[in-house]
């Protein structure tokens, strides 16, 4: 048994807690203990709530001001952690990477231990693109001292890791592990039609997307799509999920005078997901950064739906055109209805992309368990060189 301390700054419970919470979750069903060093009460806000705390002082707070705190946190976390080792000896830390966080690195140098980082995106360039700092040259420097100091990087794309690579991180000390699934929980998903029975979407051609709705989703395009069917079409839109742009979304579809074609679940708890994925015939991943490896999109794998999604780098590592997906061009205008369009008049490719769906898991071993075993082995590796 080994005892991992795992090292997390995030309070927020969307979709980085369910990282978290699947792979603790998964090393402990390896039989592995894990001791975890967080914020005081994260994890305890409702799914897709942000910590109202956090969310106050960014909005309020001068930004230099909520930088300096996120440096002055370390002192918190680095006495968590000294505490935490001491007190359960652990083989390792297990780090989820977030700007500012040196006390990790720190621990690691005073207690000789190794340190693991996943890495799920490029935290300085996107706060530079969407909030800008006041701290740059600080910021940037420990994004390259956190990447370059750990003894093993995990980020969850090969797109990601090249970003990783250009920071100078050592090549033979980077593994890409994608984001994962727990299958127990969607082996038991209803069927499709008997699923669709609970929304009055019997007799519907679903098109289904579930996650936080942003504008850049570009969902509008499908619900305008909609708006072009014969009176009688059968394609509904139902979307899993709540956002900014819903308000919005719901205005478009009641000009175009298609309300009735459109559906909101609002937000719903994390265990309901599969449960609503069973009714989609079509799910759709209309957008994605460059470097994400979406949960959505591989639970849509797991739950064996067609798949609708854009043709990029980090998409490519996990769908195949026209084998496990249907990929369209995201840089061309109109591109994304098309491909819809085709594969709602195309019930053989439906199923054919269905069938493939779920074997894709297996194929690139997409579960919270695989990828457990992969860091145990680099923690054992570790130890074996000590």
């Amino acid at each position: 048994m080994l005892k991992i301390l795992y090292h997390h700054r995030t309070s927020s419970k969307d979709g980085q807690a369910v990282h978290i919470e699947e792979m603790i979750a998964a090393f402990k069903s390896l039989g592995h203990k894990v001791i975890v060093v967080a914020p005081e009460g994260s994890q305890k806000t409702g799914f897709g709530v942000d910590d109202r705390r956090v969310a106050f002082l960014k909005r309020y707070m001068p930004r230099f001001i909520y930088e300096l705190m996120e440096l002055a946190y370390n002192w918190v976390s680095y006495r968590e952690l000294a505490k935490a080792i001491k007190l359960h000896q652990p083989d390792c830390i297990y780090e989820r990477y977030n700007l500012f966080l040196l006390s990790g690195i720190w621990a690691k140098r005073r207690f000789h231990l190794p340190l693991i980082l996943e890495v799920n995106s490029p935290i300085f360039e996107e706060r530079l693109r969407y909030d800008g700092f006041s701290l740059h040259r600080i910021a940037k420097w420990c994004q390259t001292y956190i990447w370059k100091s750990a003894d093993f990087v995990l980020p969850v794309t090969q797109v990601m890791a090249d970003i990783v690579l250009q920071y100078g991180s050592d090549p033979k000390k980077t593994m890409v592990i994608h984001n994962g699934i727990n299958l127990h929980e969607f082996e038991e998903i209803a069927a499709v039609e008997s699923a669709k029975m609970a929304l009055g979407l019997h007799d519907k051609l679903v098109l289904g997307f579930t996650g936080f709705i942003r504008k850049w989703h570009g969902l509008d395009k499908v619900i305008s799509m909609l708006a072009n069917d014969e009176p009688d079409s059968r394609r509904h839109l139902l979307v899993v999920g709540d956002g900014p742009e819903r308000v919005h979304l719901e205005a478009q579809a009641k000009s175009l005078n298609i309300q009735d074609r459109v559906s909101f679940t609002g937000l719903i708890e994390r265990n309901e997901i599969p449960t609503y994925i069973a009714m989609f015939d079509i799910a759709l991943q209309p957008a994605v950064v460059a470097y994400a490896s979406p949960l959505k999109l591989i639970e849509y794998l797991a739950a064996g739906k067609a798949i609708v999604a854009p043709n990029q780098p980090n998409i490519g590592e996990l769908l195949t055109d026209q084998d496990n997906a249907l990929l369209f061009d995201p840089n061309r205008p109109g591109s994304m209805p098309e491909t819809i369009n085709r594969l709602c008049r195309d019930q053989s490719l439906i199923e054919r992309l269905q069938k493939n769906a779920r074997s894709t898991i297996n194929e690139k071993q997409l579960t919270w368990e695989s990828n457990a075993k992969k860091i145990i082995g680099l923690i054992e590796g570790f130890k074996r060189h000590a």
